[in-house]
């Protein structure tokens, strides 16, 4: 009799124990709501709804979102608010202004047509430059793509300008667009190529692909002139892409002017290219509009003068010189 009542009673405290226990969804998601929230689209000024309410075929319109964020629908008295939902809950929203006038259950889907709100921009060395309408969170590669990829004459760099969303919808917290400045972000176009760097784009950004950095390269070398770069190139790289020195060229003292960051001042740096070729000082990379300039050397210039003078003359002299 004892025994029954301990039996009893534990099972009284397991039965309570369940009750008490908190439900446990099977599905639930770890992180709730930010993930699926920030995939979802929404609504933004001068998108076109079709709008559809089943078994009402006299109430489906396909209709423009207007300025102000509205839209204006058959049998309502006033406009509703369109801007800055996603097609769920703004037919949640139509279903319940149709309820109260006069559909017992209604039913509405809301499908965005024409997507015109949330664009992002790609412009400069791509093979198909222009405005890309988004109706889900993209990467920049997967931007990239879309735009065809870098062209022939893209460069190594590409700069994203984040301008802020054209669609105004902003989660609480989120800074006021009209307050917040433009902000650059400069990406190595090969990085983000192979996955090392990425970015998730937001409406209103613009991805410009810089052209190939020009150096330029002048004096006492066989080809002066620009060269277009599309990979790091040091000083030494630099020459030979001049094909090489002259004879008279001043090896230990090859100049390179570089512009100032933020001004129009340029600073000198010499460079001793002997003691490069020795493995003696690091041959330096030049950075984009790098001036590299290489000076005469006066000396070897008259000896080489001289020896040119001496070889020219040496055979008229031989010519004249008579037959015994």
């Amino acid at each position: 009799m004892r025994n029954s009542g301990i039996v009893f009673l534990f099972c009284i405290l397991l039965l309570l124990g369940m009750i008490a226990a908190p439900a446990q969804t099977p599905n639930a998601p770890l992180v709730a709501g930010l993930t699926a929230k920030d995939d979802r689209y929404r609504i933004g000024f001068q998108d076109v709804l079709d709008i559809q309410v089943f078994k009402h075929p006299d109430l489906n319109q396909h209709v423009p979102v207007s300025p102000n964020g509205t839209i204006v629908l058959f049998r309502l008295d006033r406009p509703m608010v369109a801007v800055c939902k996603t097609e769920r809950e703004l037919a949640t929203d139509i279903a319940a202004a149709f309820k109260e006038k006069f559909i017992r259950d209604p039913q509405v889907n809301v499908v965005v047509a024409e997507q015109k709100s949330q664009s992002v921009a790609v412009i400069g060395a791509v093979e198909k430059p222009g405005n890309y309408f988004v109706a889900r969170r993209l990467h920049l590669l997967e931007l990239l793509a879309l735009a065809g990829g870098p062209n022939k004459e893209a460069g190594t760099r590409l700069l994203v300008a984040r301008t802020g969303s054209h669609s105004d919808c902003k989660e609480s917290g989120e800074t006021n667009i009209d307050d917040a400045a433009i902000d650059v972000m400069n990406f190595k176009i090969r990085d983000v190529q192979e996955g090392k760097k990425t970015l998730w784009m937001q409406p209103g950004d613009i991805v410009s692909v810089l052209e190939s950095d020009i150096v330029y390269v002048y004096g006492n070398v066989n080809k002066q002139g620009s060269i277009r770069i599309k990979d790091p190139i040091t000083l030494t790289q630099a020459i030979v892409s001049a094909e090489g020195l002259k004879p008279a060229a001043k090896k230990d003292k090859i100049r390179i002017l570089r512009q100032s960051s933020g001004s129009s001042e340029r600073v000198e740096l010499v460079f001793d290219l002997n003691q490069i070729d020795k493995g003696k000082v690091k041959d330096p990379f030049l950075e984009p509009y790098d001036i590299v300039a290489v000076s005469e050397d006066k000396t070897k210039a008259i000896l080489l003068g001289i020896g040119s003078s001496i070889k020219s003359t040496v055979p008229n002299t031989i010519y004249r010189i008579p037959l015994p």
